[in-house]
C-alpha cells in the first residue's frame, strides 16, 4: 500500500522553514514506521515563471536535504485552478507514468487541510481530511462545502471539539448524492456538483489528534546562555471567521496587546518576535520600545533546519495566539509548540481548552493575561531544567509523529 502525503502549502512559500517543517514531520514520521510513502506537492503557477522555477528547486532541495529526493511528486498546475485535474499538470521527481502506476494499486491520502481536490482526490483509494486549523478550515465547513463530500476519515487537532464547552458546531453541510459516490468517481464533475447541489447537515465523526513532531530530527538542547523566548509567525494575518455577524481580528498584533508589557515587567529576561514587520513599519518601532526585539523570519528560519537551530537558541516560547481558540476552546495546539518541546523549551500560551488532553508535567504554562504571564515567564527561568525535561518528555509521549501517525492509520 503506498501512503500519499497531500499538500499545498510547502513549496510556494519558499522562505518559510517553519511552514515547511509541517508536512516534512509527516513524512519522517511516515519513514520511521518504514511505511511506502509519497508526498504529494501541488504548486499552483504565478505569473512569475523563473519565480515558480526558484521554488520547485528549494522543495527539491529541502526534501534531498532530510534523505526524500526519490519520494514525491510535485505537480505543478498551470493555469491555477481549484480543480485537480492530473492531465493538465506536470509533474517533477516522479514520473506522471509512475505515479498512475501507483494510484492503480492500494492507496491511502493523509490530505492535509485540504489541499488535494478532484478529480484527483477521486483517484486515490482511501481518502483522510487531516484538520491544521480548527478555527477556520474546520469552522468554514460547517457553512459550505469544501471537501467533506469527498473523503471518508476526518480528524483534526483541535482536541476540544467533542467537549460540551467547545464553541465549534459540529453541523457540517455534506452533498447527499456524492456522500453516496464517496468510494467511487462520480459520473459528473464531483467539485462543480458539489456547488450546484443542496447540501443536508450531518454529523461527522470527527477523530482528534496532536499536531505532529518528529523528536529524532528536534531532540532535546542544552540551555542557552541567553534567556530569550521568541515565536514565529506573521504578524498580520488575513485569515476571517464569522462571530456575531462580525469577523473578529485573527492577527498576531491583536492577540498580543494585552502582553506588550511582559519586557518591562521581567528585565531578566528577552523577548523576541520572529515576524514579518518591515523596517518601515511603524509597529516595528512600538514595539521596539516597549522592549521586543524584531527579527526576520525568512532569515532565522528560512529553511526547516534553520528553524529548528532557532527555536533551539532560545529558552522556551511565548506566544499568544487568535482569540477565536481561546473564545471557542477549541483545544487547539500549534505545531510549532510541538517542536519547543521536544527541544526541551517550555511553551508559555494561552489557553484554549488543550491542557486537560496532556500529561500534569508537561512544559506548557496556559495563561489567561499579562500577570499570569509574568508569573509563568519566572517560573521558567527558576526552575528551567526540571521545565525543560517534562517538555521533552511530553513531547515524546504525546506528540511524537510516530505514535500520532500510528493512530490515524490504525496501525
Amino acid at each position: 500500500m503506498t501512503i500519499f502525503l497531500g499538500c499545498g502549502f510547502a513549496a510556494k512559500y519558499r522562505e518559510g522553514g517553519g511552514n515547511f517543517s509541517v508536512p516534512l514531520q509527516w513524512m519522517l514520521g511516515l519513514q520511521r514506521l518504514k511505511l511506502d510513502a509519497i508526498w504529494l506537492e501541488l504548486l499552483s503557477a504565478t505569473d512569475d515563471v523563473a519565480a515558480d522555477q526558484r521554488r520547485i528547486k528549494n522543495f527539491q532541495s529541502q526534501l534531498q536535504a532530510h534523505g526524500l529526493a526519490g519520494r514525491y511528486c510535485l505537480l505543478y498546475q498551470k493555469p491555477a485552478s481549484d480543480t485537480h485535474d492530473l492531465e493538465a499538470m506536470r509533474c517533477i521527481g516522479m514520473s506522471k507514468r509512475e505515479l498512475l502506476e501507483r494510484l492503480r494499486g492500494p492507496t491511502v491520502l493523509l490530505n492535509l487541510a485540504y489541499s488535494i481536490h478532484p478529480p484527483l482526490l477521486l483517484q486515490l483509494e482511501h481518502r483522510i481530511f487531516c484538520d491544521l486549523d480548527p478555527s477556520e478550515i474546520f469552522y468554514w465547513m460547517t457553512k459550505m462545502e469544501i471537501g467533506q463530500s469527498y473523503h471518508h476519515e476526518f480528524w483534526t487537532i483541535g482536541l476540544n471539539v467533542h467537549a460540551d464547552d467547545c464553541q465549534l458546531s459540529r453541523l457540517i453541510p455534506v452533498a447527499a448524492s456524492l456522500r453516496e459516490a464517496r468510494g467511487s468517481m462520480p459520473s459528473i464533475d464531483p467539485h462543480l456538483a458539489s456547488h450546484r447541489e443542496a447540501a443536508r447537515e450531518e454529523r461527522l465523526p470527527w477523530k482528534t489528534f496532536y499536531p505532529l513532531v518528529d523528536t529524532q530530527w528536534f531532540r532535546q538542547r542544552p540551555q542557552p546562555v541567553t534567556p530569550k523566548f521568541t515565536t514565529v509567525g506573521q504578524w498580520y494575518w488575513g485569515g476571517a471567521v464569522e462571530v456575531a455577524g462580525e469577523f473578529p481580528d485573527l492577527s498576531k498584533k491583536h492577540a498580543f496587546e494585552p502582553y506588550l508589557s511582559l519586557p518591562s515587567r521581567i528585565p531578566d529576561a528577552q523577548f523576541e518576535l520572529a515576524m514579518n514587520i518591515t523596517s518601515e513599519d511603524p509597529e516595528r518601532d512600538r514595539l521596539q520600545r516597549l522592549g521586543w526585539k524584531i527579527v526576520d523570519p525568512h532569515r532565522v528560519a528560512r529553511t526547516p533546519s534553520a528553524y529548528c537551530r532557532y527555536l533551539a537558541s532560545t529558552v522556551g516560547e511565548f506566544t499568544a495566539i487568535k482569540g477565536v481558540d481561546v473564545a471557542w476552546r477549541t483545544g487547539w495546539i500549534s505545531d510549532r509548540a510541538a517542536a519547543f518541546l521536544a527541544l526541551g523549551r517550555p511553551v508559555i500560551t494561552e489557553d484554549t481548552g488543550a491542557g486537560r488532553y496532556l500529561p500534569a508535567n508537561n512544559g506548557f504554562s496556559f495563561v489567561r493575561d499579562a500577570d499570569e504571564a509574568e508569573s509563568a515567564v519566572k517560573e521558567v527561568l527558576r526552575d528551567w531544567p526540571q521545565i525543560s525535561r517534562q517538555a521533552r518528555d511530553c513531547a515524546v509521549e504525546v506528540f511524537d509523529s510516530v505514535k500520532n501517525l500510528g493512530k490515524i492509520l490504525s496501525l
